[in-house]
């Protein structure tokens, strides 16, 4: 407020000139110098604080808001579902299983003789590689409604049936790990 009103006297000045001036000077010998008592001057001086006290209220900055909530980017949404102190870790674990597993399923039917042709030996392949890596301990124990809603997930998106799997099954797999595989690591953004 103070820095506005230089600039509108230094304008002034600028646009007056020494017009100005000499106005100002012969107002002020015409008139003579007016005598200030101290509750003037003591008066003038506090409202020049309240001035600058009212820029400085003024200037403060408005409060950020806070970022916006993530959207999952797929269509399996596990965001609230791991919960209790390992849940971070048991979502980081998860993806990092279910990210591997898709690798290791399209890896292996690329190959000539690919070793897992029925949905039977890919889910044996999945509980197996979960139970060794998790040394035995159930993630889906501890987290039952992640639980609830992966095993969802992969009946709608593969089906339960252990038969033989052709091309299209085999997309559906690797898809479908992917997608457990991203929303887990969601969790842990």
């Amino acid at each position: 407020m103070i820095l506005t009103v230089v600039f509108v006297v230094a304008a002034l000045m600028l646009l007056a000139g020494k017009g100005l001036v000499s106005q100002a000077k012969s107002l002020a010998a015409k008139y003579g110098r007016p005598e200030i008592s101290w509750q003037q001057a003591a008066a003038a001086g506090l409202l020049v604080l309240a001035a600058l006290a009212f820029q400085f209220q003024g200037s403060t900055p408005a409060p950020i808001p806070p970022p916006p909530v993530p959207v999952p980017a797929g269509p399996l949404d596990l965001s609230g579902l791991f919960s209790g102190p390992a849940g971070a870790e048991d979502a980081a674990l998860v993806a990092a299983l279910t990210g591997e597993l898709a690798d290791e399923l399209q890896w292996d039917w690329s190959q000539e003789k690919p070793y897992l042709t029925t949905g039977v030996a890919v889910d044996e392949l999945r509980r197996r590689t979960r139970e060794m890596r998790c040394r035995g301990v159930s993630i889906g124990a501890r987290q039952p409604q992640a639980r609830d809603a992966i095993a969802g997930h992969l009946d709608k998106a593969v089906g339960t049936s252990g038969g033989p799997i052709d091309n299209a099954k085999q997309d559906a797999w690797v898809k479908a790990l992917r997608e457990i595989s991203e929303a887990a690591l969601d969790v842990t953004r």
